[in-house]
């Protein structure tokens, strides 16, 4: 099965254990610009730039333009989202996404186009695009799942609902306000080893189907006990 992630890095985050969650059943390459949001995505195509990092497991195989990683595969899978200041304003996303998904309807007819939710900010997050909810984590969250709601709704998109994972997995008591674990590295960026598997692990139950609960894989230097809570996160996540 063969997916192709339209993003940023936070399709980066969420991508790069899922080939390993997935036991290899997955090919999976994300297009990496950071920050990059639907707009600057839909000039990309205009202008058919070669800015993209082609990337598997979070790392540069080639530098690329939307219309050659279309060509590189028959895609089963495309993910679309926002970038995250503007994931839960609803009107940054168009015209963009509405061009975009026009044109991976033309070029790419046999894929299934998917979106993607990301996750809110850490309460903590000292990022610029914080201010837009006010630097309020729980009010960024809800903007992201009412926006993605109609924006799935308008386009009859499945949602992979990673940000749901993460914001139920932030209220664990290893990860909560204050714990010493956090979900996020940097206040919105995942953690390397939780974060980033989390979000695998919810990718690939919507992919492939299979339980978290049976993922073999777990990064390394990670704990246990916690990586159990975590599959059971990713189990009680349901795709909308």
């Amino acid at each position: 099965m063969n997916v192709l992630c339209i993003g940023n890095s936070f399709s980066q985050d969420a991508t790069r254990y899922l080939h390993q969650v997935s036991g290899e059943e997955l090919f999976v390459r994300n297009l990496y610009i950071g920050g990059c949001s639907l707009e600057r995505h839909y000039n990309n195509i205009v202008g058919d730039v070669a800015d993209y990092e082609y990337q598997k497991n979070g790392r540069c195989l080639r530098m690329i333009s939307i219309a050659e990683a279309l060509k590189k595969k028959k895609w089963d899978y495309i993910t679309v989202q926002q970038v995250s200041q503007d994931s839960g304003i609803i009107d940054t996303y168009e015209p963009f996404l509405g061009e975009i998904v026009k044109y991976l309807k033309e070029n790419c007819p046999s894929a299934k186009i998917v979106l993607h939710r990301t996750w809110a900010y850490a309460q903590t997050s000292d990022h610029g695009g914080f201010v837009n909810y006010d630097r309020d984590r729980k009010r960024m969250y809800n903007a992201i799942v009412d926006t993605t709601n109609k924006i799935a709704e308008k386009y009859g998109f499945d949602i992979i609902p990673c940000g749901d994972a993460i914001e139920m997995a932030s209220a664990l008591p290893e990860f909560e306000l204050g714990a010493e674990l956090s979900m996020h590295r940097d206040g919105f960026h995942l953690s390397l080893d939780y974060g980033r598997y989390l979000a695998a692990l919810v990718m690939n139950k919507y992919f492939t189907g299979k339980n978290p609960m049976d993922v073999e894989y777990e990064p390394e230097n990670t704990n246990h006990e916690i990586i159990l809570k975590l599959k059971k996160v990713a189990a009680d996540t349901i795709a909308k």
